[in-house]
């Protein structure tokens, strides 16, 4: 069994072979992988040293799986905080900083004070200084006019986004996967 604090997540990829999102980046337990080759559910294209045995059974746990069925991507990106931070790709939309996820917030271009709404359309990623630099004015009545015109992303451009916000920890079996389709640089 690991041990020692160390997991060992599988990089899930969808039955094209490209992951099901890069930011968060989709991964699984090593628990769930091993459930899902069970359940016939994956193909393994990659293992780590590590095996997990039973009385009659031991395998290397899997670093790389992929789908067996394809699972469309939505047609919509959710609206959340981390997904308007994405689409700003983590910079203050006024100042243009980038900051640390827990260093932002998000701020209403038409306050919520004035009939603005919370949505796509109206909302940016701001630090706090510039969100309390802003307040509850207007855009042009304070001049701070965001970078970019908000709008509804599409999922394409948040999973495209994402590729380039690596993830933390990043397994050398998974780059294959996670780069494939990458423009190559020649040296």
């Amino acid at each position: 069994m690991p041990d020692g604090g160390f997991s060992f997540p599988a990089l899930v990829l969808n039955a094209d072979f490209r992951p099901l999102s890069y930011f968060p980046l989709s991964t699984w337990t090593w628990q769930d992988a091993v459930k899902a080759v069970f359940l016939d559910r994956v193909s393994v294209l990659s293992e780590y040293d590590q095996v997990v045995r039973s009385p009659s059974f031991s395998m290397r746990l899997p670093s790389v799986i992929a789908l067996r069925d394809f699972v469309p991507a939505a047609r919509t990106p959710a609206f959340t905080r981390f997904n308007v931070f994405l689409r700003d790709s983590f910079s203050c939309q006024y100042c243009s900083t980038r900051r640390a996820t827990q260093e932002l917030t998000f701020d209403h271009v038409i306050p919520r004070a004035k009939g603005g709404r919370t949505s796509w359309e109206n909302v940016v990623t701001a630090c706090g200084p510039c969100n309390l630099r802003k307040g509850s004015k207007l855009p042009r009545e304070c001049g701070m006019i965001p970078r970019q015109t908000p709008r509804r992303p599409t999922s394409f451009e948040l999973q495209d986004r994402g590729r380039h916000f690596p993830p933390n920890y990043l397994h050398e079996s998974w780059r294959d996967y996670l780069y494939w389709d990458s423009e190559l640089l020649e040296v």
